[in-house]
């Protein structure tokens, strides 16, 4: 062989290598975040337009922690029906995917059929026809999600107006054992009977329910955000008493207050919110089973706040829980460990911490003086700025100025642990927003 045919058979060999390569590539990023097994369909969806048109930062628009497995769905799941979940959009985006979740399962969970699509308006299952979009996983309509595992979907092309209510459907046929589900989720979701993915009447979807099942985030690519906030918490934070349908958590208003004073000029970080608050959440306790129901705020922080998209900030309000459900005394040394705990593993990423103080309960069945004197010793240390970066004062906000040890009557939901609406409203405007500015402090 001649030189010059050896330079040309060199050439032929890297060019397939390069194809090859661009092929693989391709093939990964479709898949990347996927645990499941893409061994249903290898067909591409028909109304799925994968790849991204245009250019933004992917964030957290919507999330919800699993929190544990659904009672009555231990043998068959969803089988055979229809999951119409109803999410609210925090940030506006161009191209969306989401995260299905089988933690709870005790077997595989099959999805043969997956959708997202923008509400026509609030408190409905009906879809606007035009942002109907089948999604994929790999490249296909079906996915097996192993017990235990999640799963991250293909980027669609979808237009997602910031404050929309967001329809993600999922179909099961067969069998899947527990069904992972967030309890409380103030928002009504929608089931129907059979395979009704795509269907964008939403007429089929005639039982409604309280609960979040499977879907634990909406990312959105966003030209309106630089990265997200985490809001990790309990009751506090997933807003258990706040009105239902009407996105009353402080959260929420967080995030409009935010937005809103972007718009009129203020020099703030252009941050998504997103809710990882589980009701009766602990820091240093979880529930039981294998996963733990109502895992501890330290098992489940790195899965549910520093593996969010493109995290920038995490804010904690945890600790109460600790106290009232401790049956002895907590011991106020090991809560503050754990908050120090996980401020240290947000700092290993580069990520801010901004830390809450506890809220007063007396008046709730659980208060006791010496709980009580937990509670505010566990507050001093948190104000001395010992525990967090930056501190927001909840505690000091709703209290009863006349009695501390009670929320302020008109932020009582009435049961003198949640606020009210009125007191979610207040938690979300003493924030200063300022202190969303910045980063981790550097490790020495």
């Amino acid at each position: 062989m001649t030189k010059r045919h050896g330079y040309a058979l060199l050439s032929a060999i890297i060019a397939v290598i390069v194809g090859l390569s661009a092929a693989i590539y391709v093939g990964v990023a479709a898949g990347d975040g996927n645990a499941g097994t893409n061994a249903l369909d290898k067909g591409r969806a028909r109304h799925n337009s994968a790849a991204p048109a245009s250019t933004g930062i992917w964030v957290g628009s919507w999330s919800a922690s699993p929190a544990g497995a659904e009672p009555g769905t231990e043998t068959s799941g969803m089988a055979g029906r229809s999951v119409r979940n109803v999410v609210h959009a925090s940030v506006g985006g161009t191209s969306a995917r989401i995260t299905l979740s089988n933690l709870y399962g005790q077997s595989a969970l099959t999805v043969t059929h997956a959708s997202i699509a923008v509400a026509v308006a609030s408190d409905t299952a009906a879809a606007s026809a035009d942002t109907m979009r089948r999604l994929t996983f790999g490249g296909n309509t079906a996915i097996i999600i192993p017990a235990g595992q999640q799963v991250l979907s293909d980027a669609v092309r979808i237009v997602i107006p910031q404050g929309s209510d967001v329809l993600v459907t999922t179909y099961s046929p067969s069998q899947s054992g527990p069904v992972t589900y967030h309890q409380h989720a103030r928002q009504i979701s929608y089931v129907a009977e059979g395979d009704l993915t795509e269907d964008v009447t939403g007429a089929g979807y005639t039982e409604q329910t309280p609960y979040w099942r499977y879907l634990t985030a909406l990312d959105v690519l966003s030209n309106e955000s630089d990265g997200t906030v985490v809001a990790f918490g309990d009751s506090l934070t997933d807003g258990i008493t706040s009105t239902q349908n009407a996105n009353h958590r402080w959260t929420d208003i967080l995030s409009e207050r935010l937005r809103t004073a972007i718009e009129s000029g203020q020099d703030l970080p252009r941050y998504s919110i997103v809710n990882q608050g589980i009701s009766g959440n602990q820091i240093l306790a979880g529930g039981l089973g294998r996963p733990a129901d109502n895992q501890s705020g330290l098992l489940r922080f790195s899965r549910d706040a520093l593996a969010r998209t493109n995290v920038k900030v995490v804010v904690i309000d945890l600790g109460v829980n600790d106290i009232l459900r401790n049956p002895r005394l907590a011991d106020p040394d090991k809560i503050l460990d754990g908050l120090r705990t996980m401020v240290g593993q947000a700092h290993s990423h580069g990520i801010k911490v901004i830390g809450a103080t506890l809220m007063p309960f007396q008046g709730h069945r659980g208060y006791t003086p010496a709980r009580e004197a937990v509670r505010e010793e566990i507050n001093a240390e948190i104000r001395s700025g010992r525990v967090y970066d930056a501190v927001v004062d909840f505690d000091r906000a709703l209290r009863d100025p006349y009695d501390p040890r009670r929320l302020r009557s008109d932020y009582d939901s009435g049961d003198h642990l949640h606020p009210s609406d009125k007191g979610y409203a207040t938690m979300a405007q003493i924030f200063d927003l300022k202190g969303l500015k910045g980063s981790a402090p550097a490790e020495l």
